[in-house]
């Protein structure tokens, strides 16, 4: 063949990749640290977003981070593999079921058994949350409005609700909006297929588009929710969109210039390390961002984080049940369940911000989204490369 189609790696984890939850753990306290002594600069990179509707959607230096998360990812694939992994109606059909027909009513299900049951007393029963009024409503104050209260502070109109059920509206927004970008660094560290991945990358960026704005709505129970278009076209655009073109544009020209085995054997090699450090400057970055956020609310945290992470480890072993026994290969099924189980916290911020305010309950559960997303997914990283099974076809070869 003259060139391959999705370049794999030597199987096992080299020495950064397996200590690489260390490097999670070691850059998130720096993150943290970094956020507490020099506020200034945090609060500097903080404001370098792109924003819409006077809320911020795109922070620049993360998508720098992201872009270089993604790219040696990108570069690696060759669109016909992607044309054949779209072709595959097992793994796309699954996918699809668990990102829109399961995973945002079993977020519902356990937020609300948590947050409205288990750990209401530990929030406070009586405790409230003042968030931004529904888009286009116009209510005097004293009137309600569902479970909440109009009031006016400072002079503008808010809605007083309970805490919980603002932590609740969090989770929701986490909970239907599906992985996109870092994704891929998922699947890729697992050895899963990095074309069916990208495929489904594509079809749940289309899908956010029509269905996010619905299902938030009926599950909020607050209101329809509006989709933010230009919200989801600008981070889809920046987040995977532009290391994809740039990805897809420079690896036809290095293997058109200098061959498919230099590519393999030269070029790639380079790369390697580059998405791990990215992903690790990200982090340090998000976490100056919201580390003072996560340190002044420690027990806060941990209500909003045990439903996410339950609901994470559900989705997972759904997924990945249901890929075995439809006989998928490991490469597909990997990740299959692990695009059910992530979540696209950057939109899911930027909705809870633009609908509720940038200090409501619900923007805190989102940024408890970015917590746990990636030492939980590196745990199910490692699950998967622990239990994958070889396909027929490479059994086959074997034998």
């Amino acid at each position: 063949m003259a060139e391959a189609c999705i370049t794999k790696q030597p199987q096992g984890l080299g020495f950064f990749e397996k200590y690489l939850t260390v490097w999670v753990i070691l850059c998130i306290g720096a993150g943290i640290l970094l956020g507490r002594l020099a506020p200034g600069v945090a609060r500097s990179l903080d404001r370098l977003t792109l924003d819409v509707d006077g809320a911020p959607v795109v922070s620049i230096p993360i998508a720098v981070c992201l872009f270089f998360m993604m790219y040696p990812i990108m570069v690696k694939i060759d669109f016909g593999e992607v044309l054949r992994a779209g072709k595959s109606v097992k793994p796309v059909g699954l996918t699809l079921v668990l990102n829109w027909l399961i995973k945002p009513f079993t977020m519902y299900a356990i937020a609300v058994f948590f947050l409205g049951t288990v750990f209401r007393g530990f929030i406070g029963p009586d405790a409230v949350d003042l968030v931004r009024m529904p888009l286009g409503l116009d209510l005097a104050a004293g009137s309600t409005h569902g479970v909440g209260t109009v009031v006016l502070v400072d002079g503008i109109k808010m809605l007083e609700i309970p805490l919980w059920r603002s932590y609740l509206a969090g989770c929701i927004l986490l909970g239907i909006a599906p992985c996109t970008a870092m994704v891929l660094v998922w699947g890729y560290l697992a050895r899963g297929n990095d074309g069916h991945t990208l495929v489904m990358v594509a079809i749940n960026s289309l899908a956010m588009l029509f269905l996010y704005g619905p299902l938030g709505g009926f599950l909020l129970g607050v209101g329809r929710l509006p989709v933010p278009w230009q919200a989801l076209l600008l981070s889809i655009g920046i987040y995977v969109a532009l290391p994809l073109v740039a990805g897809h544009i420079s690896r036809k020209a290095i293997i058109a210039t200098r061959g498919a085995a230099w590519f393999d054997a030269r070029f790639l090699p380079v790369l390697t390390p580059i998405t791990i450090t990215a992903l690790l400057a990200t982090l340090v970055l998000l976490f100056s961002f919201k580390g003072d956020v996560i340190v002044d609310n420690p027990l806060t945290i941990l209500w909003i984080a045990i439903p996410l992470f339950i609901q994470t480890l559900l989705i997972f072993a759904i997924g990945y049940f249901l890929a075995k026994r439809m006989k998928l290969s490991y490469a597909d099924a990997a990740p299959t369940a692990m695009i059910g189980a992530s979540n696209h916290f950057e939109v899911a911020i930027a909705t809870a911000t633009m609908l509720f305010g940038i200090s409501s309950g619900a923007a805190l559960a989102t940024v408890v989204g970015v917590l746990i997303e990636v030492p939980v997914m590196l745990m199910l990283v490692r699950f998967c490369l622990r239990t994958a099974w070889a396909d027929k076809k490479e059994a086959g070869l074997a034998a």
